[in-house]
Parts: C-alpha cells; sequence; structure tokens
C-alpha cells in the first residue's frame, strides 16, 4: 500500500511540474534560510562553551565613578588574581591574560614577523581554559621565565614542518629570547578571545607589580565547588577597601570613603565566561563582542521565514485541491475507501515536503563558504547533522507535510463520489478568511523587514560618510615605527621627500580610540576629572586636519610647549573653563609627582572612537616619536604604498613592514552592522519571494473559484484590464491591512536598535511610505501575472469550465 502511495504521489508530481517546482521551491527557500539563520544563531549562543568549566568561570571586571563619569571595563590590576585566591573561599583558582603592548614583532634567525593576538599568560592558563595543546605539558609549558606557546599556523609561519619544541624566537623590543614549550591547537573562532601566541607571565616585570589602580589585564576565576559568583563579588569589596583605599589615598590625596562622599565609586563585578560575548557590560573587551538582541531578532526572522514557508506550502496545495476534486470522486466510484484517500494526499504531501527540506540541506551545503564570507564566520555543518535535530527536522517534515495536506485528505475525502462529481462542495471552499489572513500575516513581515534593512542600511552610510571632525582619508598608517629607533627622525624625514607625501606624524595613539586615560585636576582644585591622552608630534594637526578654535597647536617656536596641553571642547566643559588659555591642568606621573601642564589650545570635537559613543575629554601633549608614523599623502595609494616599503626596507634591519589606512581602522568599528545589514538584505529578500509565492497561490485559487464569473463579465463586455483590476485589488488591500501593524512595530524595534548609536539617523516617514509601497508593487506584479492571465482566457472555456 505505501509503495502504492509514494509511486501515485510521484506521478502526481511529475504531472503538474510546474505547480510542483513553486511549491517545492518555496519550501525549500524557507527551510534554506532558516538552517542558515540556525547555524548562525547556534554560533553565538556557544560561545565559550567548549571549555570544560565554562559554568564555573567567570571574568572580573572594574566598575568606576570618577567626576561622574562611569567606567566598566574588563581591566583589572596584576596583584588582584593572587589576592582572590588567598582571601576569598569561594575562588577555587585565578589566571591572568595580558595583552602584548603594541604589534609584536618575532624573529627566527633572520626571519622577522609582525604578529598580532600575543599575549602573557600565567602557568595554570590550561588548567582553567580548555584550549588544546598537542605538543608539551599544559602543566608548565607557561611555568618557566621566557617560554613562549605557539598554535598549529604560527608554528608553520614561523618553522615551517620542522620539530619546534626547544627552539628559540626572539620577541619584542629588546629581541629577548624565547624557547617554545608548547604547541597548541588553533583557537576556536566561537571564543571571546583568540591567542597566536602566549608568552609566560613571569617573562613581564609590569606583570610582578604590586599596585591597585594599574589595570591593564584580564583576571579569570573558578568558583569553587560550593561557591557563590554572588560572595565572591562581596569579597571583592573588602579587598578594595584593605588595598585600593590606601592607593586612593596616596595618588589622589582623598579617603576611598570621602571619594565616595562625592558621588565617586570603585570596585569590581563579576561576568560569567559564557556571558561575556553577548551580555558583557564592560568595555575594552579582549575582542570585539556580539549583541543579544541581534541574536534574538535572527531567531524570530527564522521562526517567520519557516512560518512563511509552510504558509504557501499549505495555500498551494489548497489552491490545487479544487482541481482534484473530480479524482476524488472518481476513486470513490472506483471502490476507493476514504482511508486509502486520506492516505494518497497526506504521502503525497509528505514528498513534497521532504524534497524540500533535502534540497535545503543540499543548498546549505553548498552555500556555506558564501555565507560565512558575508557573516564573518566559519560555521560548518555539525549543528546540523546532530541526531537530535535531524530528528526535529524530521518531525518538521511530517508535521508541514500532515497540515499542508489535510485540507484535501479530510475535506475533500468527506463527501460522496455523487456530491463531489456534481461540484456541490466548491461552496464550502470558497471560505477566504483565513487565507486572506496568513497574507496580511506574510506582507506584514515582509514590509517589516523592508523598512528594518533600510534603516540599518541608511544608519550605516551615515557613520561612514559624516563629517568625524577629522580628514580621515588618505592617511596611511605604519605600525611598530619604534622598530627604527634611531633612524626614526631620519626615515621621517626622508619620507617626507617622497613625490605625493604630503604631512607625517609621529605619535603614541593608535585610531580609532585612546591608549591612554588620566585623572586631572585644574590649578587651584581638588575635583577629579578623567580624559583621554595621547602624544603626537608637530605635524600632526596637518595629518588629522581637525580645527583649533581657541589658541594654536604646538610649534617649534615654543620651547616651552613640552610642558603644554591640547583640550577639546569637551574637556573645556568638563572642566567649566571660561578661559581655558589661562589655565593650567595638573596630574600625578608614575612617581607620584605633580606635573603643571599650560593649556596652548582649543580643538573642536573629533570623533575618536565609535559613533555609538559621545565624544569624551580628550587632550594632546607633544611627543617628538611614537609606535606610529601616519602619512597623509596625495595619488595612487598602490604607488605610495610601494614607495613606502621600498624607503623603510632601506632604515630598518630586518624589521617586517606593516600599515593600513585610518578610514578603513574607522569602518573596521561597525564592521558587525555592516554583516547584520548583509545578512538582513538576504534573509528580508527570502522571506518577501517567499511571501510573494503565497500570494501567487492565493491569486490562483481565487481565480480558479471565479473562473465562471469571469467567463460572464468579459461576455458582458469587461476588458482585460477591468478583470485584472478586479482580482487585484482585493489583494491590494490586504497588503494595505498588513502595512500599520508592521510599521508600528517596524518604528518601534528601528528605534531601539538606532538608541545605541550616540550619533544616529532620524527615522523618516518616507521610509514607511516607500517600504508599503514597494510591498504593493511586489503584489500587484505578483498577482497581476495570474490576474492577466485569467482575465485573458477565452470566456467560451471559462463558460465550459463547469
Amino acid at each position: 500500500m505505501l509503495k502504492n502511495y509514494l509511486k501515485v504521489a510521484i506521478r502526481n508530481i511529475l504531472k503538474y511540474k510546474f505547480f510542483s517546482a513553486i511549491n517545492i521551491l518555496g519550501m525549500t527557500l524557507g527551510v534554506t534560510a532558516c538552517l542558515f539563520i540556525i547555524l548562525y544563531v547556534s554560533d553565538e549562543l556557544n560561545f565559550d562553551r567548549f571549555h570544560e568549566k565554562a559554568d564555573h568561570i567567570y571574568q572580573v571586571g572594574l566598575h568606576g565613578r570618577i567626576a561622574g563619569q562611569d567606567i566598566r571595563t574588563a581591566n583589572t590590576c596584576p596583584p588582584l588574581a593572587e589576592a582572590m585566591v588567598n582571601e576569598i573561599p569561594d575562588v577555587a583558582e585565578a589566571t591572568r591574560i595580558a595583552p602584548f603592548w603594541g604589534q609584536a614583532i618575532i624573529k627566527n634567525e633572520e626571519k622577522a614577523f609582525s604578529q598580532d593576538d600575543v599575549y602573557y599568560a600565567d602557568s595554570n592558563f590550561f588548567s582553567l581554559f580548555s584550549f588544546q595543546l598537542l605538543e608539551g605539558d599544559s602543566k608548565t609549558a607557561l611555568q618557566e621565565p621566557n617560554s613562549i606557546v605557539l598554535t598549529e599556523d604560527m608554528v608553520k609561519k614561523y618553522f615551517g614542518d620542522e620539530p619546534v619544541l626547544g627552539k628559540l624566537l626572539t620577541v619584542g623590543n629588546y629581541d629577548k629570547a624565547f624557547k617554545v614549550t608548547g604547541v597548541a591547537a588553533n583557537c576556536p573562532l566561537n571564543s571571546h578571545f583568540i591567542f597566536n601566541v602566549l608568552l609566560s607571565s613571569s617573562s613581564a616585570d609590569h606583570l610582578k607589580s604590586n599596585v591597585w589602580l594599574n589595570n591593564y589585564l584580564y583576571t579569570y576565576y573558578v568558583l569553587g565547588p560550593n561557591g557563590s559568583a554572588q560572595n565572591v563579588e562581596k569579597k571583592l569589596d573588602d579587598l578594595v577597601i584593605k588595598y585600593v583605599g590606601p592607593e586612593i589615598e596616596q595618588f589622589m590625596q582623598v579617603s576611598l570613603k570621602q571619594m565616595k562622599e562625592q558621588g565617586g565609586e570603585y570596585g569590581f563585578f563579576n561576568t560569567r565566561l559564557t556571558d561575556i560575548h553577548l551580555r558583557a557590560t564592560s568595555r575594552d573587551g579582549l575582542r570585539p563582542g556580539g549583541d543579544v538582541m541581534y541574536v534574538k531578532i535572527f531567531g524570530a526572522i527564522a521562526v517567520l521565514i519557516i512560518f512563511i514557508a509552510c504558509i504557501n506550502f499549505m495555500n498551494l496545495s489548497t489552491a490545487r485541491s479544487a482541481g482534484r476534486a473530480k479524482e476524488v470522486g472518481l476513486r470513490k466510484t472506483l471502490g476507493s475507501v476514504r482511508g486509502q484517500l486520506i492516505g494518497q494526499f497526506l504521502a503525497e504531501s509528505i514528498i513534497y515536503s521532504l524534497v524540500a527540506v533535502t534540497l535545503s540541506f543540499v543548498a546549505c551545503y553548498l552555500l556555506l563558504p558564501s555565507f560565512n564570507l558575508v557573516s564573518g564566520k566559519e560555521l560548518g555543518m555539525d549543528v546540523l547533522m546532530k541526531p537530535s535535530f535531524i530528528g526535529y527536522l524530521f518531525a518538521l517534515v511530517i508535521l508541514v507535510g500532515f497540515i499542508a495536506g489535510s485540507y484535501p485528505a479530510f475535506y475533500l475525502t468527506s463527501f460522496s463520489a455523487v456530491e463531489v462529481l456534481k461540484g456541490k462542495i466548491r461552496g464550502g471552499m470558497k471560505s477566504k478568511g483565513i487565507r486572506s489572513s496568513l497574507v496580511v500575516f506574510q506582507f506584514a513581515i515582509s514590509i517589516f523587514l523592508i523598512i528594518f534593512t533600510v534603516i540599518v542600511y541608511q544608519q550605516l552610510k551615515y557613520m561612514q560618510s559624516r563629517d568625524m571632525g577629522i580628514d580621515k582619508h588618505n592617511v596611511i598608517v605604519l605600525q611598530n615605527a619604534y622598530r627604527l629607533d634611531k633612524n626614526m627622525e631620519a626615515f621621517k624625514n626622508a619620507l617626507s621627500q617622497q613625490t605625493g607625501v604630503l604631512k607625517t606624524s609621529y605619535t603614541n595613539n593608535s585610531f580609532p580610540g585612546v591608549n591612554n586615560t588620566t585623572v586631572f585636576k585644574s590649578a587651584g582644585s581638588e575635583e577629579d576629572h578623567i580624559m583621554g591622552v595621547y602624544f603626537a608630534d608637530y605635524d600632526h594637526l596637518d595629518v588629522m586636519r581637525f580645527q583649533i578654535k581657541e589658541g594654536r597647536y604646538f610649534s617649534r617656536d615654543f620651547p616651552s610647549d613640552s610642558t603644554g596641553i591640547l583640550l577639546n571642547e569637551t574637556a573645556v566643559k568638563e572642566f567649566g573653563f571660561t578661559d581655558p588659555l589661562n589655565e593650567e591642568l595638573i596630574y600625578n606621573d608614575n612617581d607620584g609627582h605633580n606635573v603643571r601642564l599650560k593649556i596652548v589650545g582649543v580643538f573642536k570635537d573629533f570623533n575618536f572612537e565609535s559613533l555609538k559613543e559621545q565624544v569624551r575629554p580628550l587632550a594632546i601633549r607633544l611627543g617628538k616619536d611614537g609606535n606610529s608614523l601616519m602619512v597623509r599623502y596625495a595619488g595612487n595609494s598602490a604607488e605610495m604604498i610601494t614607495s613606502i616599503e621600498k624607503l623603510w626596507k632601506q632604515y630598518s634591519t630586518n624589521e617586517p613592514f606593516e600599515y593600513s589606512f585610518l578610514d578603513e581602522n574607522f569602518d573596521n568599528l561597525f564592521r558587525s552592522e555592516q554583516r547584520l545589514s548583509y545578512l538582513f538584505t538576504i534573509f528580508a529578500g527570502l522571506a518577501i519571494f517567499v511571501a510573494c509565492l503565497g500570494l501567487f497561490a492565493l491569486a490562483a485559487f481565487t481565480a480558479e473559484q471565479r473562473t465562471k464569473e469571469i467567463g460572464i463579465r468579459k461576455t458582458l463586455g469587461a476588458t482585460v484590464s477591468n478583470l485584472t483590476i478586479l482580482l487585484s485589488r482585493e489583494f491590494t488591500l490586504l497588503v494595505i491591512i498588513a502595512f500599520v501593524p508592521a510599521a508600528l512595530i517596524a518604528w518601534w524595534l528601528v528605534d531601539t536598535w538606532l538608541s545605541s548609536f550616540a550619533y544616529r539617523i532620524e527615522i523618516s516617514p518616507s521610509v514607511f511610505v516607500l517600504s508599503g509601497l514597494a510591498a504593493v508593487l511586489l503584489a500587484w506584479l505578483t498577482v497581476g501575472f495570474q490576474a492577466v492571465k485569467t482575465a485573458s482566457a477565452n470566456p467560451v472555456n471559462s463558460l465550459r469550465y463547469e
């Protein structure tokens, strides 16, 4: 019997090729989009879950408030980890990770490499985290000073296929020799931090510091068997009182109690390891995090798209069911019982569903590399191949097939053969309330996706084109310029003579962002103010092209500028200066001495960080050299890079040439939003296309029901255009109805999303109007094809229909 069901089902699928193709295409597109979203969302939700102790590992963050400015950072101080283990019973173990300052230069004899993602790590690093060590002992690999652990990719990069354990590499400014003590597997990409090289923390003197107010590394701990993260936070407050309080009093001349009475704050907080990627509340993370809101949005889109696909599947099956009424009558006349007919219809529908899901798996496998390129991930099919997921998918196949085939299976087969052959069931098939509601639902989703996609695109375009207060175009940033050592000034002078080079400037800052934040006081005041500070040389203004509002920039004509400082407008407001050029600032240097700085100029605010944040107080001090050399040029960028690299090799001793473009560095700040825009566009397009297939199904169904009416109208003189408008009017109304809830929901969601940006576009009503018109146009094109086809039919054939 089952074999017969399958044989007849396949025959019917092949008989109605066009209908079958549309039916399967709609379902395939819907399921394929859903599979991609499942892979994306699953990867986001599973960040850091590969660690064996993931549920018991926490990252410690710092929460401070000075001069009304809130600071929540993932950076902590060197002595914190040891104090937690010794003084907090709930803490079983703690470890530290510290980024290597600047771009690391690693040399293997004469070969030099510029390396990113280099970290110092404590000896128990592999005890807390489950990164796989392929060679070496995880307990001792980072124990001895000057030990280095490389990932597989780095081994190939530095040594090729040679054995590496025991080999030496030189690292850093002073070419310190490190012994290779371990080889780690490449880090999983769904980790909140990724390393290429690990250096033993005992190799770095700055990590032995006992200063609690110096925060620049990352601290993690493991809860004990009966430990509580809440208890740990309470005990951390005790550590603040015991260790931080005296340092605040020493460096800031105010007690911890007094600082809090003045509205200040200083304390530590926990973030569970598995929450860092999506739910972290701090800044300065080891790697840009995701956003749980995006995960929720994509999850909702997956549900909506698969729902649209299922609706279309059912509508298409229902639209064709009227044509099979006579088939049911004939089968009953020839002796088929109702159970057999039900089984036949359901088997046919399930086969449709099974074919669509199978094609979706194939499409997902083939298109996954392209999807990874767009999403910025390296996803695999592992999640989709899990037995549990396949079980759920098989259940979906059965469910969708059952629902889609339920109408012809249970409704058509309920009539007697005589009623069916006489056409008495047609009246029951004219009910359209449910189908119309489903079309409204489908197009509400489509309109919502159109609006959201357009708003995301406009915000991204605004961020890319917004005047940031600097000229970020045509600026090359040479990294690791400090490696030129004594040749720094000579290289700068030689480079300035090159054709096309307009100006060059050394700075210790890496844009976007600011590398240093310092507490200042104005002369004669005890109130603390936080400012970002960086050093730059005399030509920095000509390279960055920000505007001086008051005073001047640093000049070689004023030797006193070595103790001068420039402030941005926000900093002037922060201090409350009315005549800033007659003011001085004071800060404590590393030795605890007060240093007085004369304000020589005020520059207009420029965005040195992400546009998600308001401009913070910023200061510039004079420095004649720095880590980076910024080059403003005119002409062809490729030719300029070639020219600079050639000159670099003349002045450097086997140092790698590393560069970037300033505008690209800023654009990288909203790379995640760009990917979001691409993904939204893709999924919105698929959802709209699938929704149009559903509308096509309903149009076909309606035209089939009104065949006789159309024939009579044509006989009485109705034109094709009259009939097309008649058939399309109903669907236009449905789309207009769908617009109202879609617009309201879209406005609320896009406004919520835009609120995360300090600089954002205003939501224009035209976006909603144009999106609604686009949906109406799509509906007209979809329905119009079927309407024109039906209206153009010979009325004689239409009147013979019944």
